[in-house]
């Protein structure tokens, strides 16, 4: 049989039309001589009715089951008064079927194909091929692939070529560590696999390819967590000749495209919101603010400086900060006990305890509050503008302990409360003015800020010159932000030969280490480079975000785990020996399962 369209579209206006249908036995209900079916595919479910009038047919239907890809022909019917079903499509008909045919047979699922199945992530990604059946991961898939539609149709009509850059390409130390191939015709040398296109995106520019676009397959071997893999996807464009807030406007109208196409909504390039880097982590603690909560940090360093309190004293005075968050309406909402775990949980950005306060009729009430009289406690209460039933949380110490942990406490209490603005629900900001360099605990030593081809600020260059201090420089870069996760990053590229070589000097690269390293960038900026910039535009988590999801492994098709393996496939696996030996490998296989 010839499928005439999908189960999940049939309605009332094929009442009265043969269809046939093709799909999954979602569920069968055996009464005899009249046998139920809900027909399964991707657009959704058509009930199937089968009697004894068509025999045959009746009988397919008596031996499907569950998971069974069948085949049917068959009349839609309207179904009788008072048995619609409203909450699918196809709710109100149903097909009397008259032929229908086993295509395939299926054991018994190790889950339910269903939305709120309940099997634990490594099952269902062990059979990835099973859960993708379930509506919410097609309907995840879907989301995804209209974005990379919408994304194809803007570049085209705004004149952007799109170019594909290579998979195989030179190991250069650009952040994470690389995924290396092992060459097989030169041994003991090694192909990396692309962090990012963006060295052969800035070579196109140098080549006269003005506006260049791609969706682009990035690897970076590094530690997981819900919104990492290590192979994603970026929106990754270029241009020649824009300034950065034109790349801006231009990447404001493609978002805007992309969310109207995608979810339907009118998204307003006049709210898009505008923050600095350094107004954004004093107000949100992070550089990837989420806008849609209404209540921000509080510097209360100069009003508790000379506190009782000695917590807060001294870390001014050992120059630090103390801020605080007013949660609204909260201070009824947690016990002690309740304020201990997120004291635990903060300590992981090296936060040492919280100190909490809560704001009563009578005034601050908690286990601090002794410390603060009347005075003292009103200004308390102003400098954070906290009023009565408000939970006051406080950080105090190194700035960017405060910073991630009042973070992590704005954002945990706003989704324990509610709080979150459902009223706009999709805030977007431009986080600009970035630092060029920013300090790495992991690598002990300063890194760029965002890659070491962006171009500083133009009355900032001179703080590459010897004998200035690089780390004051700030950089014609910015992010968007959307909902509290960085979507896109992106910056003004150097185009000259000169900055270049000052801003690897600057990340102490030699001379000689930085030939080695980017010898043919340098070397072709010495041809004419135009200057450039550009961004790149996460589609893992867009799509994480439009479809309403946590977690990016729901909409990737077959992801890896938290550990970096695919339980399906079971990558990564040894190899045959011999297959090393003609790479001239060889695998310690004692030390790789320490």
């Amino acid at each position: 049989m010839k499928r005439t369209t999908y189960a999940g579209l049939v309605d009332e206006k094929y009442v009265g039309q043969k269809v046939q249908l093709a799909g999954w036995v979602q569920k069968r209900r055996n009464f005899g001589e009249l046998v139920f079916i809900d027909l399964r595919d991707r657009e959704g479910i058509v009930q199937l009715t089968f009697s004894n009038k068509e025999a045959e047919a009746l009988e397919v239907a008596q031996k499907a089951r569950n998971e069974y890809v069948i085949a049917v022909e068959g009349e839609v019917v309207a179904r009788a008064e008072g048995q619609e079903n409203n909450k699918i499509k196809s709710g109100r008909v149903e097909v009397k079927v008259t032929k229908a045919e086993i295509l395939a047979e299926s054991k018994t699922p190790v889950f339910d194909i269903e939305n709120d199945v309940k099997a634990g992530e490594e099952l269902k990604l062990q059979y990835r091929y099973l859960d993708l059946r379930r509506p919410i991961m097609q309907e995840n898939l879907k989301v995804r692939s209209k974005i990379m539609s919408s994304a194809y149709r803007f570049m085209e009509d705004h004149d952007f070529i799109n170019i594909e850059t290579p998979y195989l390409a030179k190991s250069t130390p650009e952040g994470a560590r690389d995924y290396l191939v092992p060459s097989r015709i030169y041994p003991g040398s090694f192909y990396a696999l692309p962090q990012s296109p963006q060295l052969f995106k800035q070579l196109l520019m140098g080549a006269g390819f003005d506006r260049y676009f791609q969706i682009a397959r990035c690897f970076r071997d590094e530690d997981l967590r819900g919104d990492r893999q290590p192979e994603f996807t970026q929106l990754d464009l270029e241009t020649s000749f824009l300034s950065a807030p034109e790349i801006q406007e231009l990447v404001g109208h493609w978002v805007q495209h992309i969310m109207k196409d995608v979810k339907n909504y009118d998204l307003k390039l006049e709210d898009i919101d505008r923050l600095t880097w350094q107004e954004s982590m004093d107000r949100f603690g992070t550089d990837k603010p989420d806008l849609r909560i209404p209540f921000e940090i509080k510097d209360l360093s100069e009003v508790v400086k000379d506190s009782d309190f000695g917590v807060f004293a001294n870390a001014v005075k050992d120059g630090g900060v103390v801020k605080a968050l007013a949660v609204p309406g909260a201070a009824d909402n947690y016990s002690r006990k309740d304020i201990d775990k997120l004291g635990q949980y903060i300590e992981r950005f090296g936060a040492k305890g919280l100190a909490w306060m809560k704001v009563s009729d009578e005034g601050l009430t908690g286990p601090i509050a002794k410390f603060f009289d009347d005075a003292k406690a009103e200004e308390v209460m102003e400098a954070a503008g906290a009023k009565v039933g408000d939970l006051l949380l406080f950080g105090a110490g190194r700035a960017d302990v405060v910073a991630a942990s009042l973070d992590y406490l704005r954002r945990q209490t706003a989704k324990d409360n509610d709080l979150i603005d459902q009223e706009t629900p999709w805030r977007f900001a431009w986080i600009v003015d970035w630092p060029l360099f920013e300090y790495s605990e992991d690598f002990d030593r300063w890194i760029a800020a965002h890659h070491p081809f962006t171009m500083p600020n133009e009355e900032d260059l001179h703080y590459l010159d010897e004998g200035e201090d690089p780390h004051k420089a700030h950089a014609q870069s910015y992010d968007l932000v959307l909902n509290g996760y960085e979507l896109g990053s992106g910056s003004i590229r150097i185009h000259r030969t000169d900055i270049q070589e000052k801003m690897l000097r600057a990340l102490d690269f030699t001379p000689e280490q930085a030939q080695e390293a980017f010898g043919f960038l340098l070397e072709g900026m010495e041809y004419g480079f135009p200057p450039m910039g550009g961004i790149a535009l996460g589609l893992d988590r867009l799509a994480m975000l439009l479809a309403g999801q946590d977690n990016i492994r729901e909409v990737i098709a077959f992801p890896k785990n938290s550990k970096a393996t695919e339980p399906m496939t079971e990558a990564p696996t040894p190899v045959d020996p011999k297959q090393l030996g003609e790479l001239g490998l060889e695998a310690d296989v004692e030390d790789s399962a320490e």
